[in-house]
Parts: C-alpha cells; structure tokens; sequence
C-alpha cells in the first residue's frame, strides 16, 4: 500500500530527527531534515557551533555516518552542516540552552536562567519572547512558571506561521522538566501592520513674468512735444 509507505518513510524521518537532536545535545542543534536524491540520503543539520558537530579532522560527521549506516540502513549518507547566523533567535537552540543550564545549575538557578536567557533573545533584537518551565520547580509540587518580555502575538494566522516555537526537556533528580519556548522575529510582518509611503512633492518653480519695458521717450521726441505745445499756447492768446 502507497499510504503504508508513506507513513513508514514518514516515522523513519522522525526518528533519525531524533536520534540526531539526542547525539548532538548540548551543542547548539538547532533542526535537520532528510532529503532522498538518486545518489542516496542528504541530511541537513543546522547547529550554532558548526564546528563542533563535525570534530577534530571530522572525526565526529565519520561517527555518526557509520551509526546511520547500521541503525537505519542507508546505503550512503551525505551529511551537511549549515550554520545558524543568529542562534538567540532559533527557539529550539534557545530552549536546548534553557535545558541544559538547568541540568548544570540545579532549579535553585532557574529564576536568573529565565530573566538572563529573556535579555539576551531581547538583545538580539527580537519583538518579543515567552518561556513557561513546567515541573516540580521549585518545590515537590508540580507547577508552570511564565517569563515574558516584549510583544507576542496570541492569535491568528501568525501565531502558526511566523512565532517560532520549540519544546525542549531537562532530566533532573526531581524529574522531567518542561521547557517551551516562543519567539517573535524582528522580520515578521503582521497583517494590521499599516506603513504610510511619503509621497516626495517636487516643488516646481514658476517662470517669472517679464516685466515690460517702458522705454523712455528719446530727446527729439520731447523736443517736438516743447516745440507743438508753444505753438498752440501762442495760438490760443
């Protein structure tokens, strides 16, 4: 069956997805996908720290190529490495991060981990974040505790499209703690986001009327008027 297939290929993904995000913890991995080509599986991996997925003389990128090879029978795995330019705005790297401080530090920290990881996404020049921690912190009780700064946007088409969130665990020896991350990029576009283009008016300057000359009246001219007017003044006594 076609769909039988499909959702065995689609299971296998998911646990190579996992697999990967338990081998490379604590280091920045960020999400991987698998793509089939005809020359076998390509397999994208995006980390903060690049450098410490593949090791020293790539010894790290051999391993798990081998690891893939037997537990999930690829004939031949490509493995690449992209780079995450800005990690503090990737919920999942931020959300790993949370995890493993806390397992570092123990839940007498947990309070400076979430205000401290708030400013640095913040610092990042992101529009806002939320991170809820749910378990038995700090008491035997379980309860969730909310940090949250900045602007995020609860409803809609970009709550599904455009907030990044990530879910991340920590193993400690109270139990399992929850950690979810949302993250609002500074690139996101909101439909009731209204910007006005200023429309640049060319002052244009008005041709200057002419003024008409008024020549004045030559010598002769006026002597001639003199000459008429004495005339006629004569006449008239």
């Amino acid at each position: 069956m076609i769909e039988r297939k499909f959702v065995l290929e689609k299971v296998k993904e998911f646990q190579i997805k996992e697999f990967i995000s338990q081998t490379l913890k604590n280091i920045g991995h960020s999400n991987t996908t698998v793509q089939r080509t005809p020359l076998g599986e390509k397999i994208v991996i995006k980390a903060a720290r690049p450098g410490l997925v593949v090791g020293r003389k790539g010894d790290n990128i051999k391993k798990l190529t081998i690891t893939l090879k037997k537990k999930f029978k690829f004939e031949n795995p490509q493995i690449e490495i992209e780079e995450v330019k800005q990690p503090m705005l990737d919920a999942q790297i931020v959300a790993e991060r949370i995890a493993s401080n806390l397992e570092k530090f123990g839940l007498q920290k947990f309070k400076g981990i979430g205000h401290k990881t708030l400013q640095d996404v913040m610092d990042a020049k992101a529009r806002g974040i939320e991170i809820i921690i749910s378990g038995k912190v700090p008491s035997k009780r379980a309860r969730s505790w909310r940090f949250y700064k900045g602007y995020l946007k609860k409803s809609g088409e970009a709550t599904s499209t455009g907030i990044r969130t990530a879910y991340a665990t920590a193993l400690l020896k109270t139990g399992i703690i929850g950690i979810q991350v949302r993250i609002m990029p500074p690139d996101l576009i909101l439909p009731d986001d209204v910007t006005f283009k200023e429309e640049l008016i060319e002052e244009k300057e008005e041709p200057k009327k002419k003024k008409k000359e008024t020549k004045k009246p030559s010598r002769k001219k006026i002597e001639k008027a003199k000459e008429t007017k004495k005339t006629i003044d004569k006449d008239k006594k």
